[in-house]
This record gives structure tokens, sequence and C-alpha cells, in this order.
């Protein structure tokens, strides 16, 4: 595993008698997208707040390139940068006075070779004199990305980065993500579109109620957790499944017109395929589906108790 940039060691967070965190272990490697995952609530921005500097810890540390985000915040503040939920930026400046204003709070006198770059990124470049009171929802979440950007952080985090736009851009922002790593950049994404995190991430942590569940690289992930599913469309509907079929746990679907089956990681249709075969049912179509990442995500979560108290 890549040397870890974010490390997280026995944080915990309370507000009173909540506790927000519950002695959080995590580390990030570099140079990749690490999926932060977690239902409402969870405690994903309250980590993040921890780890960029906003937020103080209860208990525990939180490094940055092995600096301390307490101790050494001039150098880890330096290193992030974080896409909020939130949209907050002044309402009466132009697109490009933003991000000049947001360079300047880093000391970073923002090239006009740079402006461009990442106005052109996030398809902003026609949007530069414009007020930020006239873009739309879309162009204002870009905006955060720029604002985010405009100090060439060695991480960066997105916090629900594509809430609310559609999804040509959120392709865009897809794409964007892939060319910042692919120069350097890690890149720490919470998301309630799974699909987002199965598309980008390479390592994913489940985190419910405080606490992390698991901490894994997403492929292993799902050859782990992920079943598979045989979906069979027959040439005329059935009334009642065989009872060789009901014992291997097949359901009919769509009337009796669709014939589906599943099986755990690792499991086998052989034994469905053939008793298909002796039930001599007409079949015109068969095809497979693996469990998505969203569908382990629940199972995840239903295995771990919703705050059971199981770690990684």
């Amino acid at each position: 595993m890549p040397k870890p940039v974010v490390t997280v060691r026995g944080v915990t967070k309370r507000y009173g008698d909540f506790t927000a965190l519950d002695a959080v272990d995590l580390e990030v490697p570099g140079g990749e997208v690490f999926a932060l995952l977690g239902p409402n609530g969870a405690g994903k921005t309250t980590l993040i707040s921890i780890v960029t500097g906003l937020v103080r810890a209860t208990a525990g540390e939180a490094r940055v390139l092995g600096h301390d985000v307490v101790r050494d915040y001039r150098l880890t503040r330096r290193a992030v940068g974080l896409v909020p939920q939130e949209i907050n930026f002044d309402p009466f400046f132009t697109v490009e006075e933003t991000l000049r204003f947001q360079a300047g709070y880093f000391d970073v006198d923002l090239s006009e070779e740079r402006l461009r770059e990442i106005l052109e990124a996030l398809d902003l470049a026609s949007k530069r004199q414009a007020n930020t009171r006239s873009l739309s929802g879309g162009m204002k979440r870009r905006l955060l990305i720029g604002k985010a950007l405009v100090h060439a952080p060695r991480v960066l985090f997105l916090d629900e980065p594509t809430a609310g736009v559609d999804v040509q851009l959120r392709q865009q922002l897809w794409a964007y993500v892939r060319t910042l790593v692919a120069r350097g950049t890690t890149i720490v994404l919470t998301t309630h579109y799974l699909e987002e995190a199965e598309e980008l991430a390479d390592r994913v942590a489940v985190i419910d109620r405080g606490r992390v569940l698991v901490v894994e690289e997403k492929a292993r992930l799902l050859e782990r957790n992920a079943g598979r599913t045989l979906r069979v469309t027959l040439g005329a509907p059935v009334g009642e499944l065989p009872a060789e079929l009901q014992g291997l746990g097949a359901r009919r679907e769509e009337e009796g017109r669709v014939l589906s089956l599943s099986v755990p990681p690792g499991g086998s249709f052989g034994a469905a395929l053939e008793a298909l075969g002796r039930a001599g049912v007409e079949i015109r179509d068969v095809e497979t589906r693996r469990m998505r990442l969203e569908e382990v995500f629940v199972s995840l979560l239903s295995a771990g108790g919703r705050g059971a108290g199981q770690r990684p």
C-alpha cells in the first residue's frame, strides 16, 4: 500500500453527551481516491472537518503528510483543499475575483495560466467575469471545486461534490478527478451517490454512528461481499416454479416471465442451470449481474449492527 498522506489515530469528537466520532483509526494512502461512505449523521463531515482544521477533536490525533493538524496547522492547511457541502463564497464578486481572493489566503499569486486551467477544466471559462450570484447551482458547485484547487493541494476533500448537479456535470467532474489523481493528488470523497464511489474509488471506508466498520480496497471489498444474480427470461410464463428450483431459492418475477436466483460470493449457478434444463422451460435470454457497491454498503450496515461496535 502507498505511504499514507492522512493518518487518524483514536480520534473522538463529543458534543456534550453526543459522540459524533468514537476512537476512529484511519489511513488514507497517497495517490488514490478514498471513498468515505456512511448514512446521514455517521460522522463523515465531522471527520473531514477535524483533518482540515475546522474542528478540534476531543481526543486522538490527525496528521496530514506526517504533520499534526493542530500543532503544524500552517503546513497542513496549505496541504489540503476542501469542497464543502454548502455554498460558501461571497455573492458580490466575479468568478475570477473569487478564485484570486481564495488564492491570496494561501499567499499564492494565481498566474493567468493556472487560472485559465482551472476555469477550463471546470467549464467556467465563459463565466470568468460573471457575478457569482448569476451562476446556476451546478456552476456554483464547480466554483467551489475551483476554490479548493487554487493552491494546488496535495490532498483534496470532496464532501458531497455532485449533490444537486446534473448527470453531464457529474461525468465531467469524474473525469477531472481522474486527471487530478493522475497528477498525484489524493482525493477523499464522501457521497450518497454510491455509483460515484464505485466508479472512482480505489479504497472504501464505511462509517456508521461514529465508528469505522470496514476499510478495504474497493475491488477486494466487492469480491468478498458481492454475490451475483442470475436472471432468466422465459419464452412463456410459468405459473408455479418446479420444486427443485424453489429449493435453490429461485423467484418468479414479472408475472412468471422472468426467473431470478442469487448466490453468495464464490457461488455457482451450475445447479440452477441444470435444474432449468430438467424443468423443460423455454429460455429466451440469460444474464448475470454482480451486486453493486450500493447493495454491499447496505449489507455492511446491516451486518455491522448500525452501531454494534464492530471494528476493522
